[in-house]
């Protein structure tokens, strides 16, 4: 059996500052590689936000975000349909941000993230001022992609509990502690859903597992490209014979579709 296969994790890159692999010299790095590379592996679409470090002439963090956002809707216009923009917001500009996503979901756009605190110069999820983001996001019908934060466990667990309603897709299961604590909070929200990728399902048994427990309805194939292998992702769950074919159709594309609305 094939499977339509979408990368729900991604950062696509038009200049090299946006490129966070760390061997960009052995592989070929390039928007047209980039493509290249997914129509080789059978990937359809690839989702998410553009990242990279400051500038000199940025003034303060949003000068960053913004810059990220516009490069994402300029890789939608050169790849079209292939790929689904995410965009990033930031708890320091509540009213900047608020903007940003009405302005996005005019555009068509409907996910936000994967957001990377670390990089953006601030912590702490469960934070007023990012609460006040989420409610937007909610209501404007939002899909929240979060970066897994290890030493912010509880903080995450608070933003699960007290926003219930909004689809959030946490990023990296991690090791085995990480994974068990990511199924705990799956606990707490029907709409909170898991990518693999990061670390990926690389124990043996860990993605039989999460399905047993929370169907797979719950987990979303992602690779974190350019920083990790999409290949080794792609594998780790095509060949994985403790899963069925009905099981890995959900997790490749047809979970991203629902939670995305994308035909």
């Amino acid at each position: 059996m094939s499977f339509e296969i979408i990368d729900f994790h991604t950062h696509p890159f038009i200049e090299r500052e946006n490129n966070i692999c760390n061997h960009i010299d052995n592989c070929n790095m390039s928007v047209e590689g980039t493509l290249e590379l997914f129509s080789q592996l059978g990937v359809s679409k690839i989702c998410g936000s553009v990242v990279c470090g400051g500038r000199p002439e940025d003034k303060n963090a949003w000068d960053k975000v913004k810059r990220n956002n516009e490069t994402a809707l300029n890789l939608r216009e050169i790849y079209g349909d292939f790929y689904v923009p995410g965009f990033h917001i930031h708890p320091d500009f509540v009213e900047e941000s608020v903007e940003e996503i009405h302005r996005m979901k005019s555009l068509g756009v409907n996910l936000i993230g994967e957001i990377v605190p670390y990089i953006d110069l601030w912590s702490n999820y469960a934070r007023r001022d990012f609460s006040l983001l989420l409610d937007e996001a909610e209501k404007c019908g939002m899909v929240v992609s979060l970066h897994s934060v290890t030493e912010e466990e509880d903080e995450m667990d608070e933003l699960v509990k007290n926003h219930k309603n909004l689809t959030i897709v946490a990023a990296h299961p991690g090791e085995y502690h990480t994974f068990l604590r990511h199924l705990e909070r799956m606990k707490l929200s029907e709409n909170y859903y898991l990518d693999l990728s990061g670390y990926g399902m690389f124990r043996h048994g860990m993605l039989r597992y999460g399905i047993d427990q929370f169907g797979a309805e719950r987990f979303i194939f992602g690779s974190d490209f350019p920083t990790c292998n999409p290949g080794m992702y792609i594998g780790g769950v095509l060949l994985d014979t403790l899963i069925t074919d009905e099981e890995k159709e959900k997790i490749f594309s047809l979970n991203a579709k629902r939670i995305l609305g994308l035909k």
